[in-house]
């Protein structure tokens, strides 16, 4: 096994793949479920956001939206453990990517999608293309913000965005893209919230936010993110986690990666999208 710098298993691998087989074949395992725990939180958001400023179809901003998990859950009537059932049913697969977005696209179509615009960031082009083409995603944003700023065709993809979500991204992605995002919104503010490991400080992007008019509360609990491939990784992530000052709660000591959820709403209102 590979470990990247923060101690974590190194899985690059599964997010550039043609289609999200490999992603769900490997994650399958490791129980992988934060998405399914921010569901019903981004949901409701939305809804919030919908009822507050009378916006019929709000858009989403997912960062480090890979396949476009988030906005499968969020669009269709459908749960993690069905993903994995129809991405890695086990045994030998022998549809072909072709047939695999034949029948995403025709399962993306039996079923009444949410009132919701997802558009994805992130820089893999092969996890953004699949989800594209499979109706998971109504646009995508292939850019690394972290380096440099969107160009203006980007920037007019990001435009117009009313929330932004993450389910595990931030720590990689820092406050930089971020507040690129949020220049993006030509003096719109969009909603945030990001489920964020807790070896990851949020301090930095609680501090960025605020300077951009950002009020950040945190949600009280913890939520699993996925099981820890190996005793090392455990081990390596728990010592970054005490070097840093953080106490390894229930979740870790379990064999657990546990994430809280940051909630981020401008203290003003800004001027609204006719």
């Amino acid at each position: 096994m590979r470990f990247d710098a923060t101690g974590k298993v190194s899985l690059d691998h599964i997010y550039t793949q043609p289609d999200p087989r490999p992603y769900f074949t490997a994650l399958r395992p490791l129980g992988y479920t934060v998405p399914q725990h921010a569901k019903p939180y981004f949901a409701k958001l939305v809804r919030e956001y919908r009822d507050t400023h009378g916006v019929a179809v709000p858009q989403v901003l997912d960062i480090g939206c890979s396949y476009g998990i988030n906005a499968a859950l969020l669009k269709q009537d459908t749960t993690m453990e069905a993903l994995y059932e129809h991405y890695a049913p086990g045994g030998e697969d022998r549809r072909t990517r072709a047939e695999l977005l034949a029948e995403d696209r025709a399962r993306a179509r039996s079923r009444r999608p949410a009132p919701v615009r997802v558009v994805g960031l992130d820089t893999s082009a092969e996890a953004l293309s699949y989800a594209v083409r499979a109706g998971h995603l109504d646009d995508a944003v292939h850019a690394d913000l972290e380096r440099e700023e969107p160009t203006a065709a980007q920037r007019e993809l990001l435009a117009g965005t009313d929330l932004v979500v993450s389910t595990g991204c931030l720590g990689y992605v820092t406050e930089r893209t971020l507040t690129r995002v949020v220049r993006a919104q030509g003096g719109r503010s969009p909603w945030m919230a990001h489920f964020v490991l807790r070896m990851f400080p949020f301090d930095p992007i609680e501090r960025a936010l605020a300077a951009l008019g950002y009020r950040t509360t945190r949600v009280e609990g913890l939520f699993p993110q996925r099981r820890f491939a190996s005793a090392q990784e455990q081990e390596g992530v728990l010592a970054g986690m005490a070097a840093a000052g953080v106490e390894p709660g229930d979740l870790e000591a379990d064999g657990w990666f546990a994430a809280q959820l940051f909630l981020s709403r401008p203290d003003e209102p800004k001027r609204e999208r006719p």
